[in-house]
């Protein structure tokens, strides 16, 4: 019975891309409305919760001292983890991190990372002895879609709200975490020819491959993360490239708003 919903679900929602329309009226490249809450969490350096449609997406930033990697003796680390939580969907299972959850901690990491967001040289402590380590930790609270540009969102949200915690560890007075740019992770899924942004979560469940392109402030392109056992052809990746960094910029600009 489920396989039989599920078709006819997926025929639904095909006859309606074949007429350029999309279930919540939405035009293929149009994002939902998402709003960003920062500073939730009293404990953390750092907090936003970001809601996407009906997606939401708490992220939490701590910090404390630590040794460095042998490789980059002078400069801070990052540690990103994602938690799916079961009652955001019935999909998700508890226990250990499963690929999607894998996947999104890794697509978050290296948006900021790659984008050289955070100056990580400016949170040396001793060089090649103790600098500060940065832990990122998102939770998916509701998954109705594209959790991984909700993700991406609230982890640099997230991140300009954080202090370094100096005063607690005797190094000095806290101070804002050095952010320099504000890298966003943008989502298109392809079905039938057919290409779209920020899908739901009925349109990611027919999708045959899915791409999130993470670009910087200056239209860069910092990392892109293919998923699906779908071909995009090459005019296809260019397409959505070109408008992947043209949400990402109004997503900046609206994020900047708030």
């Amino acid at each position: 019975m489920t396989n039989v919903i599920a078709e006819i679900k997926k025929d639904y929602l095909y006859n309606l891309f074949l007429k350029g329309e999309r279930a919540d009226g939405r035009a293929f490249d149009q994002y939902r409305e998402f709003s960003v809450e920062r500073n939730l969490i009293s404990k953390a350096e750092g907090s936003a919760l970001v809601k996407l449609g009906s997606s939401q997406v708490l992220v939490g930033v701590k910090m404390q001292p630590g040794e460095p990697f042998p490789d980059t003796p002078n400069r801070g680390v990052i540690i990103t983890n994602a938690e799916l939580v079961p009652l955001a969907s019935p999909v998700f299972e508890p226990g250990p991190p499963n690929e999607t959850g894998i996947e999104l901690a890794r697509l978050v990491d290296r948006g900021v990372r790659e984008s050289k967001a955070i100056d990580l040289e400016a949170l040396c402590i001793t060089p090649g002895k103790q600098v500060w380590i940065i832990f990122i930790d998102v939770h998916i609270l509701d998954d109705c879609g594209n959790i991984l540009d909700a993700a991406s969102i609230g982890a640099i949200a997230a991140l300009l709200t954080t202090k370094v915690p100096a005063s607690k560890f005797g190094l000095g007075e806290d101070y804002p975490l050095p952010v320099k740019d504000i890298p966003i992770a943008t989502t298109a899924i392809e079905f039938g020819d057919v290409i779209m942004f920020d899908p739901d979560s009925d349109e990611e469940s027919i999708a045959n491959t899915k791409l999130t392109v993470l670009s910087t402030a200056d239209g860069s392109i910092c990392g892109m993360q293919k998923s699906g056992t779908g071909v995009l052809r090459q005019e296809q990746i260019y397409r959505i490239v070109d408008i992947a960094c043209e949400k990402a910029k109004e997503i900046r600009e609206k994020f900047l708003e708030e």
